[in-house]
């Protein structure tokens, strides 16, 4: 059995979620977000605790008892506290700037690369050189900051490059003269 899908999600004071057929809403203080159900699951709404469930004889069920779960834990969390992804830029010249809904990234390139930002996602830029992305959506906004990283993903020699703020880069000793 799915210890993670066994337990309740509880619900803060602010956040009202619907079932409709397939579809369940989670409303609150930051905004609105919706998913699609799967078929297997089956979802119960009693006294602000969601609970989850499924048939516990297919292993496939009850990992997506598990999975759910956490799907509907991280939109309640998304909703009310929101989330935070931080990348950091490390290199001579490189600079980051935001122009409406898009990110202007100065990574080494001939040109400007130019990122437009998701719906729902926003971005702060500090000193330059650190980018802080904010979102209700923690998939959106996990995509949203691999996809800025890809664009120049750090490289193990000088450790130049786009890496989120807490990544270690393991780096990797140059070449050294021969010896005769």
């Amino acid at each position: 059995m799915s210890r993670i899908g066994k337990k309740p999600v509880q619900l803060p004071d602010k956040v009202q979620v619907s079932l409709n057929g397939d579809m369940i809403s989670v409303k609150g203080p930051k905004g609105h977000l919706e998913r699609q159900l799967h078929p297997a699951v089956e979802i119960s709404i009693k006294d602000d605790i969601v609970t989850i469930k499924t048939d516990a004889s297919d292993k496939k069920k009850v990992a997506l008892q598990g999975l759910f779960r956490s799907l509907i834990f991280n939109m309640v969390t998304g909703v009310t506290a929101g989330y935070e992804k931080k990348l950091q830029l490390s290199g001579i010249g490189y600079r980051a700037e935001i122009k409406g809904n898009s990110l202007i990234l100065n990574v080494g390139y001939s040109n400007p690369v130019e990122f437009t930002l998701p719906e729902g996602i926003s971005a702060n830029v500090e000193n330059n050189t650190q980018i802080i992305l904010s979102g209700i959506n923690k998939e959106t906004l996990g995509q949203a900051a691999a996809n800025i990283r890809d664009i120049r993903p750090p490289e193990p020699y000088k450790g130049k490059g786009i890496m989120y703020a807490d990544e270690r880069i393991m780096r990797k000793a140059g070449k050294t003269a021969g010896k005769d």
